[in-house]
């Protein structure tokens, strides 16, 4: 990367830093650290905006000084990035900054801990991880080889070298195991149990689940249970595995539910376990009850959702990957 973008990145990646803490999204001074050091523009050397018709790609190598400085600018907005746009389907982005950061301290992780990423994407969350934990401690599996062998150079770039891996991610990567902390920057729709097969006791696994993140303690082998976060959350979904999320089904209810965020997020983790009226009327039986009074029970083989209460009166299962 020309060195001619070094001190405009920085003054950027400052600003980025001081919007988010602003937020209240990044507190611990360690990570507030790796997010000032960690240059997010050598991970996204081009990717795309949508444009009049259909996505438009900006570079850092385009010959318009105009359209490199929106590249620039772009790569420190608090937002995700498209990187990867097949057939016009987006294959991989880079997820936004703030979202990240939540991800990160909601992570808890220590000084020797080692962490299994599912999803390398373009390799900047990893290079946060390798920033505060050293990269022999952090592995990141990607199912594509294109996207992996990317991350892997713009993680080189940087100078970050940790395990870089082509795989199926809902498979883990039972090769480096046993992680302390496994996080997905992709979708599931439900824990793979190979995920909790290679934690050490007291592990915490975060991934994105429904239109929520999912934070589980692994307690025992095979058992682990969790809430939500507050914070909505939307990622491109997990390929590989031998199981699709179902979506919700609209009928049957006013479709301005499906603008309530809230009930959104209810109709897809209820998906294939409640019937859509069940879910309405659960939802407005408990006043349009917050994300964090959701939680999964992973145990004996089997995995279900709940509210409030694993044992309680909600619950439904959720489909085995």
């Amino acid at each position: 990367m020309p060195e001619m973008y070094a001190e405009e990145a920085a003054r950027a990646r400052r600003a980025l830093v001081r919007e988010i803490e602003a937020r209240g999204d990044l507190r611990d001074p360690a990570w507030r650290a790796a997010f000032e050091r960690v240059p997010r523009h050598l991970f996204v050397p081009f990717y795309y905006v949508p444009g009049a018709g259909g996505y438009e790609r900006l570079w850092s190598g385009d010959p318009d000084p105009a359209r490199r400085t929106r590249w620039l600018r772009g790569a420190y907005r608090d937002a995700a990035l498209a990187t990867r746009v097949r057939d016009g389907e987006l294959v991989s982005s880079a997820s936004q900054p703030s979202l990240m950061a939540r991800m990160l301290e909601a992570l808890d992780v220590r000084a020797g801990h080692d962490v299994l990423e599912i999803g390398a994407g373009t390799g900047y969350h990893a290079a946060l991880l390798c920033d505060r934990l050293g990269d022999r401690h952090v592995t990141t599996v990607d199912l594509d080889e294109e996207i992996a062998e990317s991350a892997r150079a713009h993680l080189a770039a940087t100078g970050h070298r940790p395990a870089v891996l082509t795989g199926d991610g809902a498979r883990g990567c039972p090769e480096r195991a046993p992680y302390d902390r496994i996080v997905a920057t992709c979708a599931v729709p439900s824990v793979p149990y190979s995920w909790l097969d290679q934690c050490r006791p007291d592990a915490l696994v975060l991934t994105p689940l429904s239109t929520g993140l999912l934070l589980l303690r692994v307690t025992d082998p095979g058992h682990a249970e969790g809430r939500f976060l507050p914070t909505a959350a939307y990622f491109v979904a997990l390929r590989g595995g031998s199981a699709r999320a179902p979506g919700p089904r609209v009928g049957g209810v006013p479709r301005r539910l499906y603008e309530d965020e809230g009930f959104r997020f209810l109709a897809t983790l209820a998906a294939g376990g409640l019937d859509i009226r069940e879910a309405l009327s659960l939802w407005q039986r408990e006043r349009r009850p917050e994300r964090e009074r959701f939680g999964v029970t992973v145990s004996g083989g089997r995995q279900w959702a709940w509210l409030d209460d694993p044992e309680g009166a909600y619950a439904w299962p959720l489909p085995d990957l």
